[in-house]
């Protein structure tokens, strides 16, 4: 996996975490005052807050121990005749390196100022462009490697809405991710992500270049954002397409209008109206509260441009090289040749880059 050169030794990241180990002995004091205790708010921030800087330093520790045991297995490989404990070395090292590589991601994450979104569930909408039947395939391809993905991470997902196309692509499914950190895992996928390859519907070989894009939304909380539901229009209608007979006998499907923003979306996937009420209400709370942020974004100008990628949906982020096995991230320049693992949900070799540039970004604004 390539990296950025972030803290690259031991002794540069145990600097920058000396702060939180003072932090933390002043936590410890101030949950012990009878005063603070007495304050129910201020004793679960500072919970949270002792409990966040604690696994971050717990990982620190792990970090270093692991990192040791890799300075002996390579000695170990380097120094030993024997094939078979060389054999033997070189897997563990590997999975050493592995296990090296995510504490150190752990850690460089708690460093950075969260955006209360990271913690949040979200909602992710793929949508084919470009590219005609062959775009929907791509799209259904994306989906597939985003469930592998949720899998990989422990994460729960639930379609929303879909449209499958005809030769079993999907030209939009929408579905939200739950679990803990969801939309920190996704929040750098919104965007164009373009596909070089031999489409199945092409004949002659030609290589075709076809699009998809992809929105991530987080997705609000009642307290985030309130709804008039006079400002609602609510329309139900017999459902069609891909649902089946049992679908289609009822007024099932529901389409709601939010009448200030001209925002519509519906659901017609479930047999319930209720059910497809209750999720159209999602993907629509969702897309008022991206519209409130972008507006929002807009008044910040610079700051929001120097971002790593805008979350701009029109924004190309990703190529998909296939004849090349290549996966090109355009924000940080990065090109790594390994497509096939990715497509199947290995998604880090990605996200792991694109992060470390983040934090790089905003450890370099706090110097």
């Amino acid at each position: 996996m390539e990296q950025l050169a972030v803290f690259t030794s031991i002794e540069e990241l145990g600097k920058r975490l000396a702060p939180f180990r003072v932090r933390r002995e002043q936590i410890e004091k101030l949950l012990a005052d009878p005063t603070v205790l007495a304050n129910s708010g201020q004793t679960l921030a500072l919970s949270r807050e002792y409990k966040d800087i604690a696994s971050m330093l717990q990982s620190f520790e792990a970090y270093k121990t692991i990192d040791k045991e890799l300075q002996e297995v390579k000695e170990l490989r380097t120094t030993t005749d024997d094939d078979e404990m060389r054999e033997i070395a070189e897997k563990e090292l590997e999975n050493l390196e592995k296990q090296k590589q995510e504490l150190r991601y752990s850690i460089l994450y708690c460093l950075v100022p969260k955006d209360p979104t990271w913690e949040s569930t979200c909602i992710v909408e793929i949508r084919a462009a470009a590219g005609g039947e062959e775009s929907a395939i791509f799209a259904g391809d994306l989906f597939r490697m985003y469930t592998k993905y949720i899998e990989s991470k422990k994460l729960r997902y639930e379609v929303l809405s879909s449209r499958p196309s005809d030769l079993q692509g999907l030209k939009e499914v929408i579905f939200s991710v739950e679990g803990e950190s969801a939309f920190r895992y996704f929040r750098f996928e919104s965007g164009v992500h373009r596909v070089q390859r031999v489409p199945l519907t092409e004949a002659s070989g030609r290589l075709h270049t076809s699009t998809v894009t992809v929105a991530v939304l987080p997705e609000p909380t009642e307290v985030e954002l309130k709804i008039d539901p006079q400002d609602l229009k609510i329309d139900v209608f017999r459902a069609g397409g891909h649902g089946g007979q049992h679908v289609n006998v009822t007024d099932s499907a529901v389409r709601i209008t939010h009448i200030p923003t001209g925002v519509v979306v519906s659901c017609q996937d479930e047999r319930s109206q209720l059910k497809n009420k209750i999720r159209a209400m999602k993907i629509l709370r969702a897309r008022i509260l991206e519209i409130k942020k972008e507006q929002e974004q807009k008044k910040m100008g610079d700051a929001r441009r120097s971002q790593i990628g805008t979350g701009d949906r029109a924004e190309k982020i990703r190529t998909y090289n296939y004849p090349q096995n290549r996966i090109t991230d355009h924000r940080i320049t990065l090109s790594v040749h390994n497509l096939p693992e990715i497509m199947e949900g290995e998604l880090d070799y990605i996200v792991h880059p694109l992060e470390e540039a983040e934090i790089a970004k905003s450890l370099e604004s706090t110097k």
